[in-house]
């Protein structure tokens, strides 16, 4: 699809015609609802409105010109090209698998930013972490606010370190996004891109890889190892975590806990700048070993 367009004077025709096929083409692969995400520099598709107002921002703001694979509007996934990035495709056969929109990472056991690995923590009585992007040092402020925010907003529970644990872990990302939305309306407002496109989260179509290089080291799935002789699936990581005795234990205690784990999946994040690989182990608590 021709998106010269988006680089046009916004009061050209070329920009007109071209804003109308890009409403109708996100109006046709529109699936459960009659609103879409607004490419316009403000909303950066961080918002999700009817046509009209999208045709408005889009106008008046203009469009997000960064915006090169509409893959919120329907238009096929592309990977992203990161020289950085060296990964073994094992003789060019790559398997997709597709997350839906809004990744609850609280509910699955995927790995962290980077090489290190995440603990699932179903069964040992962990609280697992809630998503690789805490480990960046421009998230962390907006962990550190969220925190005070839901300490403001749910007084009663703020001595309660488990229930504030779970609540920022199944509602930061929301919030987040929220966040760098209203703060990018601002002047001057010192958002990265990097943390743009972190709060607009990554692309639902996930390439999967048997093998994986990072920073020189190769790291393979168990079924990969499974069929040669030279493993390197297993992993391990020293995580302090929050340790509960059961579901109804109110004074968890945080420290250090080691865990080894086989790498099952991994897979490779796109969030149309930068990719990040993901493990998804199986794990076992070390300390009782």
């Amino acid at each position: 699809m021709d998106k010269s367009w988006m680089h046009s004077d916004r009061r050209s025709k070329a920009y007109e015609f071209g804003v109308e096929a890009f409403l109708n083409f996100a109006v046709e692969n529109l699936l459960t609802t009659t609103h879409i995400r607004c490419p316009c520099v403000k909303c950066v598709n961080l918002k999700s409105f009817g046509v009209g107002i999208i045709r408005d921002h889009v106008y008046f703001n203009g469009v997000d010109q960064s915006y090169k694979n509409w893959i919120f509007h329907g238009e096929p996934w592309e990977a992203t090209i990161n020289a950085s990035r060296n990964v073994e495709e094992d003789d060019g056969h790559i398997r997709y698998s597709f997350v839906s929109e809004e990744i609850d990472m609280d509910n699955n056991d995927f790995g962290d930013f980077g090489s290190d690995p995440v603990p699932s923590s179903q069964k040992m009585g962990v609280s697992k972490p809630l998503s690789g992007c805490t480990n960046t040092e421009e998230v962390l402020p907006y962990i550190e606010q969220h925190m005070i925010h839901i300490k403001t907003a749910y007084p009663k529970f703020r001595k309660r370190t488990k229930w504030l644990q779970d609540k920022h872990n199944s509602t930061f990302i929301q919030w987040l996004r929220f966040k760098v939305q209203s703060e990018l309306e601002e002047d001057n407002h010192g958002v990265s891109e990097n943390l743009r496109w972190l709060a607009v989260g990554p692309n639902i179509a996930v390439p999967l890889y048997r093998s994986y290089l990072i920073k020189g080291i190769k790291f393979n799935i168990k079924a990969q190892d499974d069929v040669r002789t030279t493993e390197n699936s297993g992993v391990y990581l020293l995580a302090h975590t929050m340790q509960v005795a059961s579901a109804e234990d109110k004074n968890p205690i945080l420290s250090n806990m080691g865990f080894y784990g086989v790498i099952q999946e991994i897979w490779d994040l796109d969030y149309q700048k930068f990719t990040i690989p993901v493990f998804r182990c199986d794990w076992i608590d070390s300390s009782g070993l």
